[in-house]
């Protein structure tokens, strides 16, 4: 049994106390990283030309839409002067949009878009960003409207960037082709326009803010729209509970079944090996008990490498021994020196099979922490059944001179989570007069034992 209270070990944290004032913070490695550096980096460093290119991508996607709504709207009026072919324009973009929304309600598209994304646009909460197919009608429109915005946004910064950037080289490197421009502005009472190199500087800037702050935009909703719907957040949460759960509880049979069994093969090993001259005929009883504890051992691998495999789930979860089989478990740990004076109730064998398999786990773990940590020593064993509850108390002399495993134990935690699964209570630590370790379990028979 475990002979002390396990002391909890503190980590000392180092709180170093930051003294650097803002304008060392903006220096690295002899670097400006201030506001005006990170300003130049957000209009045109790399994460910027690759929003850049994911709003170009976006523009090319609408094309077809705005192609479509074009020649639908130009098949109403094919006599419109050059304003009325602006407005056609604009009102193409606004009828192409529903149809692109439309398409994204297709689940496929989800993934290729958030793909997109955490490839070219960077979102902050890039973990967030779903790139699987949407299976909900919440997940689609979520999709439609990102793709909207995608469209939208790429639409404005590919136009811009085909018809503005030619525009404005144009005026910085030929400063005289802007006489005609300056005569229309002065024939429409606009006083005294910009130089031309000026302006085209201006509509550049325009032009790459454009692209920023709408870039920024769509990483910012990335998460929101590409990222999975309640829903979705709930199922995974359930199912990585679920997961965690047959992880503990696969750690818990590995522990108590297998760690059982090589306590015992140890103990026996040890005791053949120090008469193994002196008595063959007790060294011969050792190895017969530990073959026939190695046997053990590998049936109840099997049935937790069961569970692993998830095959037969039926069986596996209730594969196993019960309490019904404590004398045998008695009879192993007589012969490894460990004396137990058991007392166990009549009907035992009569529980729930899944109940009295965890019960029996519980026991098992019990006389294996006695075996462990107080050697060849007395433990009294008592298995109680009154009514609707099953009663486990085992104690053992508290042997303060023999050391603690390593690393301490993971015994009463697994004992702790038996007993909370069967919606029991479980208790253990030294006696009142520091002489006995006392294991005090009660379980409910008609709660939680169904299960499994």
């Amino acid at each position: 049994m475990i002979t002390g209270a396990g002391a909890g070990r503190h980590m000392d944290a180092g709180t170093g106390t930051g003294t650097g004032t803002e304008s060392s913070r903006s220096t690295e490695n002899g670097r400006d990283t201030g506001p005006g550096r990170r300003a130049v980096a957000a209009m045109f460093g790399r994460q910027a030309r690759l929003r850049w290119v994911h709003l170009v991508l976006g523009g090319a996607l609408l094309m077809p839409y705005w192609l479509l709504s074009t020649v639908v709207l130009g098949s109403l009026d094919p006599q419109k002067g050059p304003l009325l072919q602006v407005l056609l324009y604009f009102a193409a973009l606004a009828t192409s949009l529903p149809m692109a929304a439309a398409t994204a309600l297709v689940p496929t598209v989800r993934a290729l878009e958030g793909a997109a994304a955490l490839a070219l646009c960077a979102p902050a909460r890039a973990g967030e960003v779903v790139t699987g197919p949407a299976r909900s009608w919440a997940a689609r429109r979520r999709t439609a409207g990102w793709f909207v915005l995608h469209l939208a946004f790429g639409g404005i910064v590919s136009g811009m960037t085909l018809a503005g950037t030619p525009f404005a080289v144009m005026l910085i490197l030929r400063p005289s082709g802007f006489e005609e421009l300056t005569r229309f502005w002065e024939d429409h009472g606009v006083p005294g326009p910009l130089p031309g190199p000026v302006l085209g500087l201006a509509l550049l800037a325009l032009i790459v803010g454009t692209s920023a702050g709408l870039g920024g935009l769509l990483a910012r909703w990335a998460p929101v729209l590409l990222g999975p719907t309640p829903d979705e957040r709930l199922t995974a949460a359930e199912r990585r509970a679920t997961v965690l759960a047959q992880r503990n509880r696969l750690a818990r049979e590995l522990h108590d079944s297998v760690g059982h069994a090589l306590s015992a093969v140890g103990i026996q090993a040890s005791a053949a090996a120090r008469v193994l001259r002196t008595d063959p005929e007790f060294t011969a009883e050792a190895l017969a008990a530990i073959e026939e504890t190695a046997r053990g051992a590998v049936a109840e691998l099997d049935a937790v490498l069961g569970l692993l495999r998830e095959e037969e789930r039926g069986e596996a979860a209730t594969a196993g021994p019960t309490l019904a089989g404590l004398d045998d478990l008695l009879r192993q740990l007589a012969r490894t020196g460990v004396t137990v004076d058991a007392e166990l109730a009549p009907g035992l064998d009569r529980l729930p099979p899944g109940f009295s398999r965890e019960a029996y786990r519980i026991v098992q773990e019990g006389l294996t922490n006695v075996l462990r940590h107080a050697g060849p020593a007395p433990a009294r064993l008592r298995v109680s059944l009154a009514e609707e509850w099953v009663g486990i108390e085992l104690t053992n002399p508290l042997d303060r001179l023999r050391p603690g495993r390593p690393g301490g134990g993971r015994g009463l935690r697994g004992i702790g989570e038996r007993a909370a699964a069967l919606r029991g209570d479980c208790e253990a630590g030294p006696t009142d007069d520091g002489t006995m370790w006392r294991l005090a379990v009660r379980l409910p028979v008609g709660t939680g034992g169904e299960q499994w």
